[in-house]
């Protein structure tokens, strides 16, 4: 009987062909992972290279080829890292289409992914200021609990501090210089909102009169000066109110955020850290055995699964170094090895 090859020549060698395409791919190394964009330092969980850092952070950071400026990537745009600090697990960014007290921009939202909003939401100490909201605004209603206080501060020291906030209270004499006595952390400078004796007790300057009626209106307690048109309501609060609620829904037409609020007692305005603060959770993965043995935390691109990276693309699942066959050996010694196999098999059939 005829004995056929069960390997021919011309299709080993196409194997061959492919085999050594695969041994000359590249594969991710420590060396792979860059540590730094400018000057600010990228270290895990957070990286700019893809299958470097935590997978849970894959591709939410870039970095700028000409500026060399990190950047968050958000839903709704990408933020300038101002700094990292691993030890606190913080980042601080600068959002350029965020009012602040010297600068008006137009209306914008700010959304994060339910991922990000997950594992690296806003810091408890970055606080938002909505400003030049209507009085039908639901956080003067409905959700007027969402609006709170800080350090002893009030919204209204916003428009009567801040050059960019003062256009919405054009027409007043001395805007500002008073509260109504509504939901605590709200500025209203209207009459009558809540209670019976919600009126706005305005100082020299600015008249007004006193009605009891509870009326949902502008009337009674509305301040005179000017065009008459009283300082719009105003609510400091916190991210999870943006989230659920868009601008439109809030209906105000600006906001500013500002961070490290417990160092802001007795400090006006003008000097407060405008802003975004995040705060981040570091994934357990077994990166410090990792890092003593010389490589870099990283993730298989397809999977997503814990690789430590080496310096020499020998990746394992656990450390570099001797101690690899523990783990998954790498891709190139593999298919070195199938290629040395086939090699043999071709050998037994001649």
């Amino acid at each position: 009987m005829k004995m056929y090859p069960l390997l021919k020549p011309t299709s080993f060698l196409h194997l061959s062909l492919l085999l050594l395409t695969f041994l000359h791919l590249p594969f991710p190394s420590s060396s792979d992972c860059r540590a730094q964009c400018g000057t600010t330092p990228i270290h895990y969980p957070f990286s700019i290279d893809d299958g470097c850092g935590a997978p849970q952070f894959r591709n939410m950071f870039t970095c700028n080829a000409s500026s060399l400026s990190l950047f968050f990537i958000t839903p709704n745009g990408n933020y300038k890292v101002q700094s990292i600090d691993y030890k606190s697990q913080t980042l601080t960014v600068y959002d350029p289409d965020m009012s602040t007290c010297t600068v008006l921009q137009p209306h914008h939202d700010l959304h994060l992914s339910d991922l990000q909003y997950a594992i690296i939401p806003p810091s408890p100490d970055t606080v938002f200021a909505l400003l030049n909201c209507s009085i039908d605004s639901p956080i003067l209603h409905r959700f007027s609990s969402l609006c709170f206080e800080f350090t002893g501060h009030k919204c209204d020291e916003l428009y009567s501090s801040c050059n960019s906030f003062r256009v919405f209270t054009n027409g007043l004499v001395n805007p500002g210089i008073s509260n109504s006595t509504g939901p605590a952390g709200y500025f209203y400078a209207g009459g009558n909102n809540f209670n019976n004796n919600n009126n706005t007790g305005f100082s020299t300057g600015v008249t007004g009169s006193n009605s009891n009626s509870n009326n949902n209106n502008m009337g009674a307690g509305v301040p005179v000066g000017g065009s008459g048109v009283p300082p719009p309501p105003c609510c400091f609060t916190g991210y999870s109110t943006l989230k659920v609620m868009s601008m439109d829904i809030l209906d105000c037409t600006h906001f500013t955020s500002f961070y490290e609020v417990d160092k802001l007692r007795g400090v006006g305005p003008m000097d407060w850290s405008y802003g975004l603060k995040f705060s981040y959770s570091v994934p357990d993965m077994g990166c410090e055995r990792c890092s003593k043995s010389g490589g870099s935390c990283g993730f298989d691109v397809e999977t997503e699964a814990l690789l430590c990276l080496c310096p020499d693309s020998n990746n394992s699942t656990r450390q570099c170094g001797s101690d690899t066959d523990d783990g998954i050996r790498g891709v190139p010694s593999i298919i070195l090895e199938a290629l040395t196999m086939c090699l043999g098999f071709l050998i037994l059939l001649s």
